[in-house]
């Protein structure tokens, strides 16, 4: 009898120790479509199967996320759009949009082509508009810097002006405008300054600008930015930055602690 019951034993505990390191691998080893390093649409493919397995949202979320920026940047943006729809958090879609809309931008694509995407990214950030306002006004905010980023000044602008929340406007200028000055662009720039129509973000975003200019080696235009601040000490602070251009101080600038 106690035989019979040790040979029993002994074949249950193999069979049990047969099945784990099966389950162990199946466990550890979800989806994964074998590729080649160089295959781009397989390891797209494979990373979009691989989130869908993520029960974690923040994870699968952000996962969602940098694979419609790598769509986008690969040339294929209405890929990246499919995604945006999948991902549930509304500041992570925001930053999705973003994402898209700036690897669109790199593209460098014709006019025409660019601005049927920025139209499709305009009808995911809509979506947003009543289930989370907040993350809305960020996604046009991204949209107009985006559109900026391309050369698209008049797009960037009408984003900007359709923007309900005030706040969120003006920064979508200033954002717009700092993105002008740091490709030289210091005309277009001034435009989206002036249609700033609160005084303080303006000599705020004013300031901004001119030190961007000024770090180009554009003095004349950090000058006349500088001269359209205000604010006493915001301009001064700019034409002190103009000078420090010139001749470098020895303390810096954070030993100054200058705004």
């Amino acid at each position: 009898m106690k035989l019979h019951c040790f040979i029993a034993l002994t074949a249950l505990c193999q069979l049990t120790f047969a099945i784990l390191p099966a389950t162990a691998s199946a466990e550890s080893t979800p989806y994964a479509k074998p590729c080649a390093a160089d295959d781009k649409e397989c390891l797209h493919e494979t990373i979009a199967e691989l989130a869908k397995t993520l029960t974690n949202k923040a994870e699968r979320d952000q996962t969602y996320r940098e694979l419609a920026k790598s769509w986008a940047r690969a040339g294929k943006p209405e890929k990246a759009l499919e995604i945006v729809p999948l991902i549930e958090t509304p500041d992570t879609r925001a930053m999705t949009i973003r994402g898209i809309g700036m690897e669109l931008a790199g593209l460098k694509w014709p006019k025409d082509k660019q601005d049927k995407i920025f139209a499709q990214l305009r009808e995911q950030a809509e979506k947003l508009k009543e289930a989370h306002p907040p993350s809305y006004g960020i996604a046009l905010t991204y949209i107009a810097m985006s559109q900026a980023f391309a050369g698209d000044n008049d797009g960037a602008w009408k984003t900007a002006a359709d923007m309900e929340n005030t706040s969120l406007r003006h920064k979508a200028y200033g954002e717009t405008a700092e993105i002008q000055a740091e490709s030289g662009d210091y005309e277009n720039a001034k435009i989206s300054l002036n249609k700033i129509d609160d005084i303080p973000y303006k000599n705020k975003a004013y300031t901004m600008v001119s030190r961007l200019l000024a770090g180009k080696g554009m003095m004349t235009q950090a000058y006349d930015a500088a001269m359209q601040i205000t604010n006493p000490y915001l301009k001064a602070a700019a034409i002190q930055n103009i000078l420090d251009r010139h001749t470098a101080p020895t303390e810096t600038t954070k030993d100054r602690n200058l705004p």
